[in-house]
């Protein structure tokens, strides 16, 4: 099974390239409990009437693709995700908004995210759910010792460039949006100052996969891979 990553978007002529894999993996993971419907947790940090619309948003993507009981557990910005909200899934999403919340959202049940996960639940993360991913996540911040760096939109409501840890699903800094948002320059300097090792910058509508089968790169976009140099910084492109 895999840990899927995706840098954001909606367009929906992609979701099938996006989201295809990791509802397929679901499904595999299904049929080992003899059932041919895959429960698939989705777990959303918004409040309100947004989140209606995006719990309404998650299910019309994924039922577009796969036949799947989509479970939907949505808390607030400042509340956390009870392990209970895991049991009984064959694949488990994370989605996006800002990735500081999500961090806070999700450590309560970090541990049994990397239990399915080694076990082979697949795991989808968009934006933030992609960014939380790493062992090292890039949690935002649009400056780095007050120097600009990235655009200020791009910010996740923090200043200074900031990393933590993750839930360690994967050993890659992510940053998300990478050509929408300009968010590749702040995963570059943020390993030119080495706040982290390098890492992965994903385009929207943009699936980097990380498997027993090795790597994947589908959809619209680029995933772009930047990596600390004796000289600097070395940036390439991994199409899809």
């Amino acid at each position: 099974m895999s840990v899927h990553l995706v840098g954001g978007g909606w367009r929906p002529e992609h979701a099938a390239s996006v989201y295809g894999p990791f509802l397929a993996e679901a499904s595999e993971a299904a049929a080992r409990d003899g059932l041919d419907r895959p429960r698939v947790a989705v777990l959303l940090v918004t409040g309100g009437t947004e989140a209606a619309e995006e719990a309404s948003r998650w299910r019309a993507t994924l039922e577009s693709v796969a036949d799947a009981e989509v479970a939907i557990t949505a808390v607030p910005e400042h509340g956390s995700f009870e392990p209970s909200v895991l049991a009984g899934a064959h694949a488990v999403l994370v989605g996006g908004g800002l990735t500081p919340s999500y961090r806070r959202a999700v450590e309560p049940v970090a541990g049994e995210l990397r239990r399915l996960v080694a076990s082979g639940l697949p795991y989808l993360g968009f934006s933030a759910g992609a960014a939380i991913a790493s062992d090292t996540a890039l949690l935002g911040g649009w400056r780095i010792g007050g120097v600009p760096v990235a655009p200020e939109e791009a910010s996740e409501d923090l200043d200074e460039v900031t990393a933590e840890a993750g839930i360690g699903l994967v050993d890659l800094t992510v940053d998300c949006h990478a050509a929408q948002w300009g968010t590749l320059t702040r995963l570059i300097a943020a390993t030119e100052a080495g706040l982290v090792d390098g890492g992965i910058a994903i385009d929207e509508d943009t699936l980097f996969s990380i498997g027993t089968a090795g790597l994947r790169v589908a959809g619209a976009g680029t995933v772009w891979s930047v990596t600390a140099s004796g000289d600097g910084v070395a940036v390439r492109s991994l199409a899809g």
